[in-house]
């Protein structure tokens, strides 16, 4: 491969990485809009609203709205928590990958009842810090997404070590198709910052598969 090449190459890994990075940091923003940040406004006019029970006598009325800005400021800071823990789960710097998915898998099918079974404990030993990360953000968006579409009863994450080598992620569902090309894109534009191949299937009327070919000299950094 000449110079030439090979400087276009890198120029376009770096514009698919940025890309990338601009999509990531839009999500965490519209989360932080819809979520913590409306309901830190909700406190500040209950503390407000209770401060002027409180000028005005009405001690058990304030001491109602009191209670419940301590609810909302406590559900908060779990909001926050999770947040954070979804960027960069403790957990996977800690105990590594497989335990991270396998929270990840835990905490999503109880909030939503649907069945996830991963299969990821073999092929995990084997990646590097970065590749970790890229696949564990991959498949929790591939994963969300699914059980936002809705009227699905299971979800399976495999993640595996093809004879070619690098690693091999896979997301099934039994939902409804996939149909948003921008969801699709998002997960395309991630996968591209391992260098990874990614591609997509529907099975009508219900079914979807996201797959992610990661080549081993990503795979392993």
């Amino acid at each position: 491969m000449s110079d030439r090449a090979s400087d276009a190459g890198e120029r376009a890994l770096l514009a698919e990485r940025m890309l990338a990075e601009q999509e990531e940091r839009r999500r965490v923003a519209e989360l932080l809009h819809d979520g913590p940040i409306q309901q830190l406004s909700a406190i500040s006019q209950m503390l407000d609203a209770g401060l002027s029970e409180l000028e005005g006598g009405g001690n058990e009325r304030a001491a109602e709205i009191f209670t419940r800005g301590l609810e909302l400021s406590r559900a908060t800071a779990r909001d926050l928590r999770q947040l954070c823990d979804d960027l960069e789960p403790r957990v996977l710097h800690t105990l590594g990958f497989a335990a991270a998915v396998t929270a990840l898998a835990r905490r999503i099918s109880g909030r939503s009842d649907v069945a996830i079974d991963v299969d990821v404990d073999t092929a995990a030993s084997s990646l590097g810090e970065n590749a970790a990360v890229a696949l564990y953000q991959i498949l929790r968006e591939a994963t969300e997404q699914a059980v936002r579409r809705g009227t699905l009863t299971r979800v399976e994450i495999v993640l595996r070590e093809p004879e070619s080598g690098g690693v091999e992620l896979v997301v099934t569902d039994d939902g409804p198709p996939e149909r948003r090309s921008a969801v699709l894109e998002a997960l395309a534009e991630r996968a591209a910052t391992l260098n990874g191949r990614f591609s997509s299937e529907t099975r009508y009327p219900r079914g979807s598969t996201i797959r992610i070919d990661v080549p081993p000299a990503t795979a392993h950094r």
